[in-house]
């Protein structure tokens, strides 16, 4: 009896000693607090905010590049604490999708549904790599350091993979890979001569992933001495520190290699969209050319550069418009390569209208031969499904849709007493690696970009857009000859360095006028292919791999564990 009401009385005490068994409003359980109380919500606003604030401010046109060492670390912390899957998926899409819509916002001035289709598009395409980090981090925790190592190279990997899609899945649109964010860094972004730019956008995300690992490490994790080392970190910074020795090794010493090559006159004649193919404003615009290019030849260059689709009418197609270019060629006494419009077989049932790249000389005029735009603009040079889309017309005011050029050939330029073989690329052309990559297979020692970011106003697209200059500089050993419209127009060497800028006496690209930069040429690289014009997108093929032995890794690990834990 008495152990019997014992036993009973036990029970009865370690049911009121149970949280469950409470009064709701029991004094003495402590008040969860607020933070306590909206934790989730609170670190959802947290890791959104900075995520957007880091993501804006890696890329030009501010100048915070260190910045993208950190951008993706408030998401891939925030994963190591298993946060809702829901939230965290929507949290990170979200923040992708402002990020993007701020970064392309230049947009506005062309189309304001462009950008708001655009931007969360494009954010959401990037933002998919956060499934992978939700499906990742966590499992992490505890793991072998082979097992953890292996997976974020995976990720690493996978970012690549998303990069590397944006080239050509639905036509494509690679604005800005990470790599960008580091134009003016010459020191990182010399592994691309091996890897491409997708090397350095690798290492990068490595050095996030590090950094997330690391912090977790010491905050979240009771570890204690030197178990507080991450070796994800250590791994990233080795990478790191692998592309700054690239860049001692094939950067140090470049002026003792020098030559000149060519002093060039780049003429940015800033006509306004709104009267660029105004036929009632041709005769200004024709004058515009004119008096600049004189300006330019009195400085006695050995070659003249005009941006994209420069004269109002055009220069092939139109006997009016090719003669005045051939005799206004004649007067400068100075080789003119331009960007203008040419109309095949004009008037006939087989019309074709091309956005090309032309030379003229003082002795031969207009050459027959002539670099045609490979990469069109969606909406501003053709429609896409026209069938489906058609509706949507263009936002360029001219023609039908223009034809697709198919040849990477280079056009020989004469410069003092030899050709200089010259890769033309046409407008966001140099966005795309394989192009430039072509052009640089195909023979040229220069590449020269002509392009027109009038339509974008004077934010930050013609420094975004300049940024990929560099990285295509860098990719192809090829220095870089640039020319927009109202800017940005200069001079990349083979290292990726921006050895020239033309602004006016404000400091301002954006200015009507003439500038005269003296070109130089690495001789280590005359005749000389990278390994990256030579075996183009082969570091994709390792991404693909390293993402799949990260998923593997993880799996027989996950498997090892549930095997181990009945044996214990």
């Amino acid at each position: 009896m008495q152990a019997t009401a014992t036993s009973g009385y036990l029970a009865d005490l370690l049911r009121v000693s149970t949280a469950t068994d409470l009064p709701p409003n029991d004094p003495y359980e402590p008040c969860p607090t607020f933070v306590q109380r909206h934790r989730e919500v609170l670190a959802a606003i947290a890791v959104f905010a900075l995520s957007v604030v880091l993501g804006v401010a890696s890329f030009p046109p501010f100048k915070a590049p260190e910045f993208a060492y950190a951008m993706l670390v408030p998401g891939i912390f925030w994963a190591y604490t298993r946060p809702q899957f829901k939230t965290y998926v929507w949290t990170m899409l979200a923040a992708q999708g402002v990020t993007w819509t701020i970064l392309l916002s230049w947009l506005h001035h062309v189309t304001w549904p462009g950008l708001l289709l655009l931007g969360p598009f494009i954010g959401t395409w990037v933002g998919v790599w956060y499934l992978a980090v939700a499906w990742t981090m966590p499992r992490l925790i505890g793991r072998p350091a082979p097992t953890r190592l292996l997976a974020v190279l995976g990720l690493a990997g996978a970012w690549v993979m998303i990069e590397w899609s944006r080239t050509w899945l639905l036509g494509g649109f690679p604005w800005l890979p990470l790599a960008a964010s580091q134009w003016e860094r010459s020191s990182i972004l010399q592994i691309a001569s091996y890897t491409g730019a997708y090397g350095t956008s690798f290492v990068l995300v490595m050095m996030n992933l590090g950094f997330a690992a690391y912090a977790h490490r010491l905050f979240r994790e009771n570890v204690s001495g030197l178990n507080k080392r991450s070796q994800e970190f250590f791994l990233a910074l080795f990478l790191l520190l692998a592309c700054v020795c690239v860049q001692f090794t094939e950067a140090f010493n470049r002026r003792g290699y020098a030559r000149p090559l060519a002093k060039v006159a780049l003429v940015q004649p800033y006509i306004p969209q709104t009267v660029k193919w105004d036929e009632a404003k041709a005769p200004e615009i024709l004058a515009t050319l004119e008096n600049l290019t004189l300006e330019a030849a009195a400085a006695r260059p050995d070659l003249i550069i005009w941006p994209e689709a420069v004269t109002p009418l055009a220069v092939r197609g139109d006997p009016m418009v090719k003669a005045w270019v051939e005799r206004l060629v004649k007067r400068a006494g100075v080789p003119l390569l331009l960007g203008s419009i040419a109309i095949e077989k004009p008037q006939t049932a087989d019309e074709r209208w091309f956005n090309g790249t032309f030379l003229v000389t003082p002795s031969d005029g207009v050459s027959e031969r002539y670099y045609a735009k490979r990469q069109l603009v969606p909406f501003g040079e053709f429609v896409p499904l026209r069938p489906l889309l058609g509706w949507l017309g263009k936002f360029v005011p001219i023609g039908g849709d223009f034809a697709r050029g198919e040849d990477s050939s280079p056009l020989l330029v004469p410069i003092r007493d030899q050709m200089v073989v010259t890769g033309p690329l046409i407008c966001y052309e140099d966005i795309y690696p394989q192009l430039a990559r072509l052009s640089a297979l195909g023979g040229a020692s220069v590449l020269t970009v002509v392009t027109n970011n009038g339509w974008f106003g004077e934010g930050g697209a013609a420094y975004q857009h300049a940024a990929h200059s560099v990285l295509r500089a860098v990719e192809t050993r090829r220095p870089v000859l640039r020319v927009g419209n109202g800017g940005w127009s200069g001079w990349i060497d083979e290292f990726g360095a921006v050895r020239s800028v033309a602004t006016n006496s404000s400091g301002t690209i954006y200015f009507r006028g003439v500038r005269i930069i003296e070109v130089t040429r690495d001789m280590r690289w005359v005749e000389q292919n990278s390994v990256y014009t030579e075996y183009g997108d082969w570091f994709v093929l390792v991404s693909a791999g390293l993402m799949m032995f990260g998923v593997a890794a993880l799996k027989m690990s996950e498997s090892a564990g549930r095997v181990a834990a009945p044996a214990a």
